[in-house]
């Protein structure tokens, strides 16, 4: 049970005794690429602590400690003290602070690594960890009964147990100020409310997007940019809210991560409401391929039947022509697309991708084996030899003077197949006679043996 309650601290074993933990990376993980490199004379002295979920922090070892990843630390709070774990050190808590937008200085404001967390530290840690749970489900049902309209969707201990924040989601401003007198007489601790938005709940709770992968929210991004239809527009994609939506309700923000290099491709398209008049009529711009610079049109604006396919130099030459005034033949749009398919560069060796590659050759083995009973069974198998094919009723042969020769089995099936029958039933109606005979003559040997015997004379 305690190694089920700090997976959300980012470990899975604690050992008590080394003030250490063993990671698993957790939510937001960073990997040291410098680990295991000399330290230089200058190595800046803050480090990375991680605490519950994605909450992290950067802190300033002010007295020189050895710290390295997995190290369990008290760190300076407000009020009293909090317990985290190192995740980070050296060099790159330089850029991870210039990338969340703090850059790093030597006289910076950074709070405090106290020491590495004692034996009694870490026990009473374990033992706020193990009462979140609990706590969230009472503190949801003290806000219902208080009728707020708010979410809370997850609550964090401090380690020296003298505080707890309490997450929230809520669509409007919510007045939680009886809420946090009830908090605080209940569980006598000092409560802190903090809003939080959708995105940053599913990454604090953690999953598996539609492509596969943990959700970007729990693993790297930690700034949310908003996202807007218009990017599943240019990307031309289907506006389908079941597949546009993540885990969150919200846009994927994976839908900004090509924005940027459609919009600047677009750059040199026609617009996607482009419009070709024929003499036949109007063809409307159903959908861009930018990789094979190809546009689509049809002749209906909300159909996308019988869509004629061209390049993009050829819609810019009938879009000028367009504009003084020339209109071309629908026949005439000679630059049509031919689409080649890719050849792979794989072949199939094993065929170990076949999921009936083993039922294949049963099955045809046993395909084999019925027909050569069946053959075997009938007996009338004749070899029928077809003349030479033939073109424009000449007697040429086909190529490399090859004549085909085609074998037809004649079998007298249905023939036999009576005969066979008839044999079964015969067979089973004289089975039949001789065990109803036998039942009749072993009944009037019983009756005679009964009528025989003498009757018993009672004393």
């Amino acid at each position: 049970m305690e190694e089920l309650s700090i997976i959300s601290r980012g470990c899975y074993k604690v050992d008590s005794e080394k003030s250490r933990c063993r990671c698993t990376g957790g939510k937001l993980g960073v990997t040291d690429w410098l680990e295991g490199m000399p330290q230089t004379v200058n190595e800046p002295d803050a480090v990375e602590i991680k605490f519950k979920n994605t909450r992290k922090g950067f802190y300033r070892n002010v007295n020189q400690l050895n710290l390295v990843k997995g190290d369990i630390v008290a760190v300076e709070a407000s009020p009293g003290h909090d317990i985290g774990v190192v995740c980070l050190t050296g060099q790159l808590v330089v850029e991870q602070m210039r990338r969340m937008g703090t850059p790093y200085t030597a006289d910076g404001e950074l709070k405090k690594v106290y020491r590495k967390a004692k034996q009694v530290d870490i026990e009473k840690w374990l033992e706020a960890i193990s009462q979140e749970g609990k706590v969230m489900f009472e503190a949801r049902d003290i806000s219902a009964r208080l009728n707020l309209n708010m979410k809370i969707g997850d609550v964090e201990f401090q380690g020296d147990r003298t505080k707890a924040i309490f997450y929230y989601i809520a669509d409007e401003r919510v007045d939680f100020r009886e809420l946090i007198k009830v908090l605080a007489e209940r569980f006598k601790i000092r409560v802190e409310m903090r809003q939080i938005g959708a995105r940053q709940e599913a990454g604090r709770i953690g999953g598996i997007g539609s492509c596969g992968r943990e959700l970007c929210c729990a693993t790297w991004m930690s700034n949310f940019k908003s996202v807007a239809t218009v990017a599943a527009r240019i990307q031309e994609l289907s506006l389908n809210p079941s597949k546009l939506a993540g885990q969150c309700g919200k846009l994927k923000c994976c839908l900004n991560y090509e924005l940027d290099c459609y919009a600047d491709k677009r750059r040199n398209y026609p617009s996607s409401d482009t419009k070709i008049q024929t003499r036949e009529g109007t063809l409307f711009c159903q959908k861009t391929d930018i990789f094979k610079e190809i546009m689509w049109f049809s002749e209906q604006p909300d159909s996308a039947l019988n869509m004629i396919a061209l390049p993009v130099e050829k819609v810019w030459e009938l879009i000028d022509l367009n504009k003084k005034g020339v209109m071309i033949d629908k026949a005439n749009m000679t630059s049509k697309v031919v689409i080649e398919k890719d050849e792979l560069d794989y072949r199939v060796v094993v065929g170990e991708e076949s999921l009936t590659r083993f039922d294949d050759a049963n099955k045809n083995k046993r395909n084999k084996n019925r027909q050569d009973r069946t053959v075997r069974k009938n007996g009338n198998q004749t070899t029928k030899k077809l003349p030479i094919n033939t073109k424009n009723g000449a007697n040429n042969p086909q190529p490399n003077g090859v004549a085909i020769l085609q074998t037809e089995t004649i079998v007298e099936e249905h023939q036999n197949t009576q005969n066979v029958n008839d044999e079964e039933a015969q067979r089973t109606k004289s089975k039949r006679k001789r065990r109803r005979n036998k039942n009749t003559s072993n009944n009037n040997r019983i009756k005679d043996e009964n009528t025989t015997q003498p009757p018993i004379e009672n004393n």
